[in-house]
Formats: structure tokens, C-alpha cells, sequence
């Protein structure tokens, strides 16, 4: 059984675990430990070397970044300190755990899992995956092919960014009703909807697992479906970019 640490590094938590690769499955209990204050660089690499202590993972470890990540290079910082911005995080969790890392960003890593175990297995055409948390990721798939970065949390929606509309985060501060924040959401695909027209949106994040709270509330035209791997899609996605499937 081939197994690598994925680690997800979110704006409210960070977490990790073993994966078998083959399957998609964890095969540790997850360690879950809140993003630190500030998130700099330095407090996230510290976090990431007590995770890499506590799991002595064989190989590669795989993490995600919550935003966009090109041959390693962290360009944008939505939800964590702007201290990452041009940083190169590859090399600064490979020389602070002393293991060789690979770092994407994280709805990526979200879609990568679900089209490979999840919502998206044999899917062709134009699958959307979207993730609602702290902020908002995407992860777009042409015939099953990873378009990275695409970063559609930021479009505008109702004169401001998306995710700071219609985030799960959002939801959870404002107190809103799920119907109220339902239709937020709905005027979100709607846009994404018009703009891509896509075959399938899978729905990501840990709010997926209420989907039946607020899906109602949401009416594109094209298919609509919650994450099977749930909140567990970034730490499986991680780690299967760590083994380079």
C-alpha cells in the first residue's frame, strides 16, 4: 500500500493525515490544528514540521495553499498573511521539515481527489469544482484535465468579491439563514453558470455535507452535487499530487 502525508492548509484550520493513494482512503486519524495568528510563513512551516513529525510519512508530502501556486511559488494570500505572497513555499516547507514537498493550491487539490475517488470519476466535458470555506476555491476540468489556479472565488458578484458574499465563512459570522445565504450562493453559480457554462458543479468544503440545506435554494440548469469526499477532498488531493498521480 503506497501512502503520502497531505496536508490542507486552510484560513481556519490546518490538517493532514496518511492517504492510500490507491484508493483515496485515510489511513490515520486526522490532525487538526488551528491556522495560526498571524499565518506567516515561519508560524505554518512550524505547524507543517509537527505534522511531518507525528506522521514520519514515506516519500513526498503533499500540501495545499489557499491560493494560487505556480512550480511552487505562492503568488496570491486571500486568507492567509501576505507574507506568502512571492514566497517560494515549496522550498520553505522542504527545508523547514527536511522532507521533499509539492505545493498546489487547494480547490485544485479538492477537484484532483473528487474527479479521481469522487463526484467527478468518469466525467468528461466541463466539470466546475467549487469550494466553500473560509474563502471561495475553485477547480476547473476539461475532459478531465486540471485547468489550475482559476481562482473564481474572486469574480465580482453584487460589486464585491464573491467570497465575501457567499463564503461559508460568510454564512457562519453573519448568522445567516440558510436561505438567505442560499440565494447568495444561487446568484454566485448563476454567474459562474452564464460565464462557463459547465456540464457538472461539485460542490466542496465542509458545508457539503449539509447540502440538503441549501441546494434547494440554488437553480443553475447544469448538475449540481455535493463532494463525496467532503471536507476530506484537499488532505486526498495533497497527497496525490505528492505521489505524482
Amino acid at each position: 500500500m503506497a501512502t503520502r502525508l497531505g496536508i490542507d492548509i486552510g484560513g481556519t484550520t490546518i490538517k493532514g493525515a496518511l492517504v492510500d493513494v490507491a484508493s483515496g482512503t485515510l489511513t490515520s486519524d486526522r490532525f487538526v490544528v488551528p491556522t495560526p495568528k498571524p499565518s506567516t510563513p515561519a508560524s505554518v512551516v512550524e505547524v507543517a514540521t509537527r505534522m511531518v513529525d507525528r506522521f514520519d510519512p514515506e516519500g513526498s508530502v503533499g500540501c495545499t495553499f489557499p491560493g494560487v501556486v505556480k512550480q511552487g511559488v505562492t503568488l496570491t494570500a486571500a486568507n492567509v498573511d501576505k507574507g506568502w505572497i512571492g514566497a517560494d513555499a515549496q522550498a520553505l516547507f522542504g527545508t523547514g521539515t527536511g522532507r521533499p514537498f509539492v505545493v498546489l493550491n487547494d480547490a485544485d487539490a479538492a477537484g484532483l481527489a473528487e474527479m479521481t475517488f469522487g463526484a467527478g470519476v468518469g466525467r468528461d466535458g466541463l466539470v466546475l469544482m467549487v469550494t466553500l470555506g473560509s474563502g471561495i476555491g475553485s477547480a476547473l476540468f476539461l475532459d478531465g484535465k486540471l485547468v489550475p489556479n482559476s481562482e473564481l472565488g474572486h469574480m465580482e458578484l453584487d460589486g464585491d468579491e464573491a467570497e465575501r458574499q457567499a463564503s461559508e465563512r460568510v454564512r457562519v459570522v453573519g448568522e445567516l439563514a440558510w436561505d438567505v445565504w442560499g440565494e447568495r450562493v444561487d446568484a454566485y453559480f448563476r454567474s459562474l453558470e452564464r460565464l462557463l457554462w459547465p456540464d457538472l458543479i461539485i460542490v466542496g468544503g465542509g458545508v457539503s455535507a449539509e447540502s440538503e440545506q441549501f441546494f434547494p435554494f440554488v437553480g443553475v440548469k447544469c448538475e449540481l452535487t455535493p463532494a463525496r469526499l467532503l471536507n476530506d477532498a484537499g488532505i486526498v488531493g495533497a497527497a496525490l499530487a505528492a505521489s505524482g498521480a
